[in-house]
């Protein structure tokens, strides 16, 4: 067996690519359930080609960083097969957790089938070796496959429990996580032999790898840029608490990271009845879809109404429903006298905030009895209008 050793500059390289590839892609995906099956699949394959894409640099930055007493080459083909099958995995994934409803099986299936690429691509990249062979050992093997699987699993379970700036960056963190982990734990029971060939006849030498890398790390790091620029433009959507104020709770209900909770009770207050032509405008129901039917809510089970993108989140006591409304067309059409706009991604339905807490210029409606919900922002513009209807 050949002594080998790693070179951690490269190792944490390698991570720094593995969390640029996974924050892209995970963030890329977020609100994708709600669009248009063919828009839905064209985000799915651009998400796969960054997530593939970065796993197999991930690697192959490792791979540079590998250090063997003889000069190692990697035959193209086989690195090529190793990158695709990469990216044909994570777009498995990513078709499982987006297609039809998402349900916790399907987002652990889909994290089963990440954890299975990102090994399946390390072992055809290192089967691409040339001049030395890796040797494997039963045990490094079901160690690998094991951790690969229950990182990637624990990595989909935090990123689509809510889909919240939190969760994407904790789900980044264990992403990125998991497929540095499982290279070195793979090459933890993983040894050498020199074969005793000569330079192949189509060589692929560290030199050349680390020009690809080198490019696949810019066009990583530009999607990591524009994912990070919709990322923040997310998080300063409200301004309420500052942009701060949005960074763990991302297109949902809105948080205050760190923030005291001094809850200030607000009984609810009795609904004004809407004048006469409000209720001609209204409409007795509000639709949503779901299994693939229009249903409909009456307005009064409704505790807010969120924008998200060109469509509507509907929150209820038994969870969140995807409306085809636009946010403009809800506060046009909600009754006025149940509903009042807190800030223009946001109605809120005023006999369900539970307590209201006033911040320097802004505030937060909270909302203890409301699934997934929880806080919701009031804007600086229209703060007199909610304390007032709140009844303050």
């Amino acid at each position: 067996m050949l002594d080998y050793s790693h070179n951690w500059l490269f190792a944490l390289a390698a991570l720094a690519i593995a969390l640029i590839a996974g924050f892209s892609g995970l963030s890329l995906m977020q609100g994708a359930s709600h669009m248009r099956v063919p828009m839905r699949r064209a985000v799915v394959s651009v998400a796969a080609v960054i997530l593939g894409w970065g796993v197999w640099s991930m690697h192959f930055v490792a791979m540079l960083g590998l250090d063997l007493p003889l000069v190692f080459y990697f035959d193209p083909l086989v690195t090529l097969i190793s990158a695709l099958t990469a990216i044909l995995m994570m777009g498995l994934a990513l078709l499982i957790v987006h297609e039809g409803r998402r349900t916790r099986r399907k987002v652990v299936l889909g994290g089963t089938v990440t954890g299975l690429g990102i090994a399946t691509m390390h072992y055809i990249g290192m089967a691409g070796m040339e001049v030395c062979r890796p040797v494997y050992s039963a045990s490094g093997i079901a160690v690998a496959l094991a951790a690969s699987v229950a990182l990637s699993v624990l990595s989909f379970l935090i990123s689509y429990e809510e889909r919240r700036p939190r969760n994407i960056l904790i789900g980044t963190l264990g992403f990125g996580l998991a497929v540095c982990a499982v290279h070195f734990i793979a090459m933890a029971g993983t040894g050498f032999v020199a074969t005793g060939e000569t330079m192949p006849a189509v060589p692929m030498s560290r030199e050349v790898l680390a020009f690809g890398v080198a490019v696949s790390a810019f066009v990583l790091s530009g999607a990591f840029l524009l994912s990070g620029a919709s990322f923040a433009s997310r998080l300063g959507d409200a301004d309420a608490g500052g942009g701060m104020a949005l960074a763990l709770a991302g297109g949902a209900p809105p948080p205050l990271a760190d923030a005291p909770r001094p809850y200030a009770a607000v009984p609810a207050p009795a609904r004004s009845a809407p004048a006469p032509a409000e209720k001609a405008a209204a409409p007795r129901a509000i639709p949503y879809e779901a299994d693939g039917r229009t249903r409909f809510l009456a307005p009064e089970e409704i505790a807010a109404i969120r924008a998200e993108g060109h469509y509507t989140l509907l929150y209820t006591d038994g969870g969140r429903h995807f409306c085809p409304w636009s946010i403009t067309q809800a506060a046009a059409r909600v009754p006025a006298g149940l509903f009042v706009q807190t800030h223009r991604s946001y109605l809120v339905n005023v006999d369900h905030v539970t307590s209201f807490e006033r911040r320097k210029d802004n505030g937060i409606c909270f909302f203890e009895n409301t699934q997934g919900l929880g806080k919701v922002p009031v804007s600086r513009s229209r703060l007199s209008e909610v304390r007032e209807r709140l009844g303050m």
